[in-house]
């Protein structure tokens, strides 16, 4: 492991401190483990396949959202990602507790295509988030936004200026926050609002074996999200991903 991490003999210890630690009062629960392993975009599927080669053979449905009778259709609560080019996993909510299946393994190696990584931890990272509709906006970047399902994209396409697509794109993204607050069990009872401010790039992505088109774009909103979760298509895969601007800078590598 690497020297700048802290690593305690009782792994389900640790995980208890580091969450214990937290000020509580908060709302949603989240924990990012960044690893020291480079990773690209098309590699996150692998990643996520050889996370789940190495843990137990019953552990839990939240590492794959597979169940026997097939997929789980709820918000993904362990979601994998590359951020600052490193893999990651980003842990929301119930998925907080079911990684301590992952930190049990003391010494992980994994297999990422043809090459074999051993994983060190660069950062972990606990925190709560209270996710509250307020009187004041909060600007976020998302990266890799898949909004658009077969559907509406032609619904999109069909939309003859920019200020019809973006308030669509506008009206997807609200329900996108919706769906993740449904997920975790988050009742909202005022108005979500977002303002697509600057659509920064516009690229297609594979997904699922299927052609898609993503987004990177600034917005500003009147709920508090959590840094890293995902939002829209693809969240489990690191597609989505927002991170909140301060200052309207932001300082957190994503790519």
């Amino acid at each position: 492991m690497s020297n700048n991490i802290i690593i305690l003999d009782e792994t389900n210890n640790f995980l208890y401190n580091l969450v214990a630690s937290i000020e509580k009062g908060m709302k949603i629960r989240t924990i990012l483990i960044k690893f020291t392993t480079d990773i690209r975009q098309s590699e996150i599927p692998a990643f996520r396949g050889a996370i789940n080669s190495v843990l137990e053979e019953n552990h839990s449905i939240l590492f794959h959202n597979h169940t026997d009778d097939g997929l789980r259709y709820s918000y993904p609560l362990i979601q994998y990602k590359r951020i600052g080019g490193k893999a990651a996993i980003v842990c929301v909510g119930e998925g907080t507790e079911a990684i301590g299946e992952f930190f049990n393994k003391s010494d992980v190696n994994i297999q990422i295509g043809d090459r074999t990584e051993q994983m060190e931890f660069d950062r972990i990272e606990a925190k709560q988030t209270l996710v509250q509709v307020w009187n004041e906006e909060f600007h976020y970047n998302i990266r890799k936004w898949l909004p658009l399902s077969s559907e509406n994209y032609r619904s999109y396409r069909s939309l003859e200026g920019i200020s019809e697509q973006v308030q669509f794109l506008q009206n997807i993204l609200v329900g996108n926050i919706l769906s993740f607050c449904k997920g975790l069990n988050l009742t909202v009872d005022k108005e979500i609002k977002c303002v697509i401010t600057k659509i920064l790039d516009t690229n297609t992505y594979t997904h699922k074996e299927v052609k898609m088109m993503g987004f990177d774009v600034e917005f500003k909103s009147n709920i508090s999200l959590p840094d890293y979760i995902g939002l829209g298509k693809g969240v489990s895969l690191g597609f989505g991903m927002v991170t909140r601007k301060y200052n309207n800078k932001n300082n957190n590598k994503n790519e």
